[in-house]
């Protein structure tokens, strides 16, 4: 059995598009066969189990029996992948806890394999929050999220400075998020469906639905460009060994594949 790897997504800013990041990583996922559950933090109502209800579960990450619920589980099951959408303003509670109770060292010693999806906002304020981050990451697959949901301007300050921060961790990693078209992000919210069944005009249940052919459009170029930086970094190649997956990782997908992801 592979070893479990578990992805977690967070930030300690409000408003970055976090759980966004979190739904096309689920979509990518299951596109290419990785079996994957979720956790979604954000108590009592999680945004993530609205568009994902079968694979999600609501936990409260404060809680050591929710801790436990996680990270007790890890190798139970068919999932290889546990997702971690972590709520605004405990990126750092959580990843401190993670290192309290020995993960971030289990991490280390190979015994399982650990990515942080940091989602920064454009703000001096998201540095800082890079340095605080690097405290406690240990050898985590670190990439850092420019997520342009809110047609935001990011870094304008000094190279210098930029630099300073982006240096701290080693092998970090750079991911560009392209903004949606505001009434595509709607419609898409308002079916409370995956974005590959949005594309693939299909409701929940299965049934067709009478989603826009112009929105759908715009959903999958914008789903096609995040799945090529996905592929660029190799998150499948992260997650499960080379040998285990069913095609080469990284290799270039055709957008069209990704409403047959939905069937």
């Amino acid at each position: 059995m592979a070893k479990p790897a578990v992805v977690l997504i967070g930030a300690d800013k409000g408003g970055v598009g976090k759980t966004t990041v979190a739904r096309t990583l689920l979509d990518y996922f299951t596109a290419n066969q990785v079996r994957v559950r979720a956790f979604d933090t954000e108590v009592p109502r999680g945004t993530l189990k609205r568009f994902h209800p079968e694979m999600t579960e609501i936990v409260d990450i404060n809680l050591v029996p929710d801790q436990m619920k996680i990270f007790d589980t890890l190798q139970e099951g068919d999932a290889s992948v546990t997702l971690i959408d972590v709520r605004a303003g405990l990126m750092s509670p959580t990843l401190k806890a993670l290192r309290d109770i020995g993960f971030i060292d289990a991490a280390k010693k190979g015994q399982l394999t650990f990515a942080v999806f940091h989602i920064l906002g454009p703000s001096i304020a998201s540095l800082d929050e890079i340095a605080e981050t690097a405290a406690y990451l240990g050898d985590a697959k670190y990439f850092m999220v420019k997520n342009f949901i809110n047609n935001t301007h990011f870094f304008e300050w000094d190279e210098a400075t930029h630099s300073s921060y982006f240096k701290r961790i080693k092998d970090a990693v750079e991911i560009t998020i392209p903004k949606l078209s505001e009434m595509a992000t709607e419609q898409v919210e308002l079916a409370s469906v995956p974005f590959v069944t949005f594309i693939a005009n299909k409701k929940r249940s299965g049934e067709a639905a009478n989603n826009s052919f112009v929105l759908r459009g715009y959903v999958r170029h914008w789903l096609g460009n995040i799945w090529a930086e996905y592929d660029r970094i190799g998150v499948t190649e992260i997650v499960r060994p080379k040998e285990l997956a069913g095609e080469p990782v990284g290799r270039p997908r055709p957008v069209m594949r990704i409403a047959e992801a939905a069937s």
